[in-house]
């Protein structure tokens, strides 16, 4: 300490001083800028290519469940020969979910909510799948007990299985959105370091000039140089990278969003449609007087109306726009051809109602395939705008890490070079 205030006390000591402060600063401004560009860089990597996929397929394993159980109805309604692609759909989605669920538990941390979701899924999926084959097998043979089986496997999966998909989708968004937040933090941190370094540098120029009347310092002025590079590439490239991964948040998956949901809602309603030819009243709403399915198949198309309108104010372009509008007109078709085989099975003529129901063509059937085709497109086309934005904010901070360090590194070195010419007029 007495050397260091001796030292001190000598122009040339307090040039040494002044040096390996100055050294200091630009090494802690780069190493900081390296940290935080490094900690931004990882979150927004996990937002491209782990968090959003998770979150991704968590909505697929719920419109596979929910696409499976609308399968299995409408196979029923068809009798005892069950349509073979009506089958194939049902096998799809339940083999669709099933590897998404290994999916996601090989990719999912130990632990957490989204374990305890994936665990009760796997665990009730054969089960579900179980009720599913006993109503088909009594179906064929014509007993009335398989429409009691299919209900209870519909029970099983409006009650155990959707609500613990819906759950798993939660907790993977939820992590999507940190990973969000995490990447587009501003790094204070560093621009603070980085204010401090150059304002130190300034100051160390201003000091050579009034004691030498020299307006540059070689050295020093490249240690600045070097720093603002750093403070205004740091800058510029978070603030890219800021909006790029709020227009993927805002214009990609928020859009996915409300069209997952949406689709859900169809596939749902969908569901419940079937069930109220199957069940012929025998399951009654909460008012004790209405169909419980015919009620749930209201509720279900009111959610998906509110769904189309919100994603057509969401979507920001024409290709956006244009599937969202076919599955608005898909829905008002499926309303009108709902309520003519609803009239006709209140009045008793159920084989008049069934393929106003399941028919291949001017069915409800053939709208709700319409609508559920326009959500699929609507679907992708905000899947590709999200990873677009994502990925062009990730690559604004691309090279950065490296850039730092070097150039920290280089200011460093020049500062101490800077001094050091000063240092040889006192030899």
């Amino acid at each position: 300490m007495e050397r260091l205030r001796a030292a001190a006390t000598t122009e040339p000591g307090r040039l040494r001083i002044i040096g390996a402060v100055l050294a200091a600063l630009v090494l802690l401004f780069g190493a900081v800028a390296v940290w935080e560009v490094s900690d931004r860089t990882t979150a927004a990597d996990d937002v491209v290519g782990r968090s959003q996929p998770l979150s991704a397929d968590a909505a697929s394993i719920y419109r596979s469940l929910a696409d499976a159980d609308t399968a299995s109805s409408s196979g029923f309604l068809a009798g005892a020969q069950e349509p073979h692609d009506v089958r194939m759909r049902y096998e799809k989605d339940i083999a669709n979910a099933s590897r998404l669920l290994v999916s996601a538990a090989a990719n999912t941390g130990a632990g957490g909510e989204s374990r305890k979701e994936i665990a009760l899924l796997g665990e009730q999926l054969p089960r579900y799948t179980g009720l599913i084959e006993q109503a088909r097998a009594n179906n064929r043979q014509g007993l009335p007990l398989g429409g009691a089986y299919l209900r209870y496997a519909n029970e099983q999966m409006s009650t155990v299985l959707l609500p613990a998909a819906q759950r798993l989708y939660e907790a993977e968004t939820g992590r999507l959105y940190t990973d969000y937040d995490e990447a587009r933090a501003w790094p204070a941190v560093s621009t603070a370091a980085g204010v401090l370094a150059l304002g130190a540098l300034v100051w160390a120029q201003r000091r050579n000039y009034l004691r030498t009347n020299r307006v540059f310092n070689h050295g020093l002025l490249v240690a600045t140089a070097a720093s603002v590079v750093v403070l205004l590439w740091l800058t510029v490239g978070q603030s890219i990278a800021r909006a790029g991964l709020g227009e993927a948040r805002s214009d990609g998956q928020e859009s996915l969003k409300v069209l997952n949901d949406a689709r859900i809602a169809s596939l749902q309603a969908r569901a419940n449609e079937n069930l109220t030819l199957i069940a012929r009243g025998a399951v009654l709403a909460e008012d004790n007087k209405s169909d419980k399915y015919d009620v749930d198949y209201g509720k279900n198309m009111r959610q998906l109306d509110d769904g189309l309108a919100l994603a057509l104010r969401l979507a920001d372009d024409t290709r956006g726009r244009e599937p969202v509008k076919e599955a608005v007109e898909g829905v008002a078709q499926w309303k009108q051809r709902h309520a003519a085989a609803r009239e006709a099975d209140m009045k008793g003529g159920y084989e008049e109602a069934l393929p106003q129901v399941i028919g291949d063509k001017n069915s409800s059937g053939a709208s709700f395939d319409r609508v559920d085709a326009s959500l699929e497109r609507a679907v992708a086309h905000e899947q590709r705008e999200f990873t677009e934005a994502a990925r062009g904010g990730r690559g604004a901070m691309g090279g950065l890490f490296i850039g730092s360090a070097a150039l920290a590194v280089l200011g460093a070195v020049a500062a101490l070079l800077g001094i050091g010419r000063r240092l040889s007029e006192y030899r």
